[in-house]
């Protein structure tokens, strides 16, 4: 993808973005544009195969893994790959396509990266050519190309000097795992980038044949068993990595996943039991994702197959996951979901707000609320809840037959399991709203929505976003909040998130504003019969209004 075939914000985006960055490189001194402040997140992106070399397709994904794990052996926060891939999907971007800056920055902004590496890759005989530069999109800086020249043989060597030169002031603290066979290596990345799962094993399978010691490979190959479904291969995998490996603790969890999976509770429980006993010593105040995601799952386990009082209940692990990795959205669910299945329901309402405070969209929040609602006698504000949750999602008629049939509350199995022991959980929105105490609530909701609102109108998103955020952090329900969101997405070129912002924009407070941009967001989904609907309640609301019928006149 390259400039001219973005649409014109975001070329406008990425003449700014590069001017102010030249103007800024130019003007400051050689040493400030070498440093990466501690604790930046660096966000390595695929480089591009210059020569479009079909033997070469493979180095584009593994110049981006080389070059952060490098980075990670000097201390450097890099984003890992899965966290990559994940922002890669939502964006509905290809993760082999060669893409504009403003793409990049945009990729960067997703995933709260401070500065973003970018480079190119080509082939010169026998000889690997990498040139990379890195853009600070916190300030504006592009900094200088650093360039490495090598025989391809000598692909790991390569990637080490260039992170050296692309940080100089970083010093190695961990030693680099010992690097594979480079064909173990190459068939390992063909293996993570394969368009289908038995293509993806065939790979990986070759890669350990080829390095019996290759570990990574083991750990993608479960991941690929998991997605097919076969979890017994999945938990081999898993256990062939040795207990002397530095990924041995990751391979326990996952192997207890796959326990999880095979309804083999007690053997599940026991790994991630021993996982917590055993968890390395942290900080006052360091995040620790792995043991928190072994007590969701702990609870998770306890759920599935009932509680005793020497085991513990679902509640006392999902709580210490809740303190270990604070705010977290999915182990405040499961903390809520568990009180509704024990009828505490109070309990039950005040986690599950909890949880809708960080993911408003999340229906199974507003449909389990609903349930704990309507148990503690708040009937009205209950069929506001189920109301919403049916607007998000339109599963529940089928989920409420089989709770009847259970004869509970609500239906089993919307417990979630936490299969990534590392994933970041971002940018809450606590973290960010200073005093809140000692300010009306509604006032510094109006205050960060007016801020959101400026910020939206002056097209810096990302900024906007953490503002709003903010606003349906202090008022959930929000209207306006929601609606700016929904545009944003929209911008952005996330029509599927923009529809379940919109939908609460409207449930909250209907307007023409928000019927409009949903149609909007259905049209980029290509659901005309959808779009038009909502055009026509916008007529209802407001029949003068030109853009509605506009948008209806295109579509008839």
């Amino acid at each position: 993808m390259t400039s001219k075939h973005l649409p014109y914000v975001e070329r406008v985006t990425l003449a700014h973005v590069i001017a102010a960055a030249v103007a800024l490189t130019l003007m400051a001194p050689a040493s400030a544009r070498a440093q990466t402040p501690a604790g930046s997140r660096i966000l390595v992106v695929p480089f591009e195969n210059v020569q479009r070399e079909p033997k070469l397709y493979w180095l584009s994904e593994a110049s981006a893994m080389l070059l952060a794990d490098e980075l990670r052996t000097r201390g450097l926060a890099a984003i890992p790959r899965d966290e990559r891939v994940r922002a890669f999907e939502e964006l509905h971007l290809p993760l082999s396509a060669s893409l504009s800056h403003a793409t990049v920055i945009k990729v960067g902004h997703l995933v709260g990266a401070d500065e973003v590496i970018v480079g190119t890759l080509a082939l010169d005989g026998d000889n690997l050519k990498v040139d990379a530069h890195s853009i600070r999109i916190d300030v504006g800086r592009l900094q200088p190309d650093v360039s490495e020249r090598a025989p391809l043989t000598d692909l790991f060597a390569v990637f080490g000097r260039l992170a050296g030169r692309l940080a100089p002031d970083a010093r190695v603290t961990a030693p680099a795992d010992a690097h594979p066979p480079l064909d173990a290596f190459e068939h390992y990345i063909k293996g993570l980038i394969a368009e289908s799962p038995a293509v993806q094993a065939a790979f990986l399978e070759t890669a350990i044949k080829l390095s019996a010691r290759y570990d990574r490979a083991k750990l993608a190959l479960w991941s690929v068993r998991t997605d097919q479904g076969d979890d017994a291969a999945a938990l081999a995998a898993a256990r062939s990595v040795p207990e002397a490996s530095p990924l041995a603790r990751r391979a326990r969890f996952l192997s207890g996943v796959s326990l999880l999976d095979l309804k083999r509770h007690d053997d599940a429980f026991s790994v991630f039991k021993g996982l917590v006993d055993n968890a390395p010593s942290q900080g006052a105040g360091a995040r620790n994702p792995p043991l928190a995601a072994a007590l969701n799952n702990l609870g998770v386990v306890q759920i599935r197959r009932g509680a005793t009082p020497q085991t513990g209940t679902p509640a006392f692990y999902l709580t210490k996951a809740s303190d270990v990795e604070q705010g977290d959205p999915d182990y405040l669910f499961n903390l809520g979901y568990a009180y509704v299945l024990d009828r505490n329901n109070q309990g039950a309402i005040y986690w599950l707000r909890e949880a809708l405070r960080r993911d408003p969209a999340d229906p199974d929040a507003h449909y389990v609320l609903a349930a704990a609602l309507q148990a503690s006698g708040s009937a009205v504000e209950a069929a506001r809840e189920k109301e919403l949750a049916r607007q998000l999602s339109s599963r529940y008629e089928e989920l409420e037959r089989r709770a009847a049939a259970d004869k509970l509350p609500v239906p089993k199995g919307l417990e979630r399991v936490r299969e990534d022991p590392d994933t970041r959980t971002g940018l809450r929105p606590e973290q960010a709203i200073v005093n809140s105490a000692q300010r009306d609530q509604r006032e510094l909701a109006a205050f960060h929505l007016d801020r959101g609102r400026r910020l939206y109108e002056r097209e810096a998103d990302s900024e906007a976003m953490v503002e709003l955020r903010r606003v349906v952090y202090l008022s959930p329900y929000e209207a306006d909040a929601h609606l700016l969101i929904g545009r944003i997405h929209l911008r952005a070129g996330r029509p599927q998130e923009a529809v379940d912002a919109l939908k609460i924009s409207i449930w909250s407070a209907d307007s023409a504003a928000a019927r409009i941009a949903l149609a909007d967001a259905y049209l980029k989904l290509q659901n005309t019969a959808a779009a038009r609907t909502e055009l026509e309640h916008a007529l209802d609301l407001d029949p003068n209004s030109a853009e509605a019928k506009r948008m209806l006149a295109q579509i008839k």
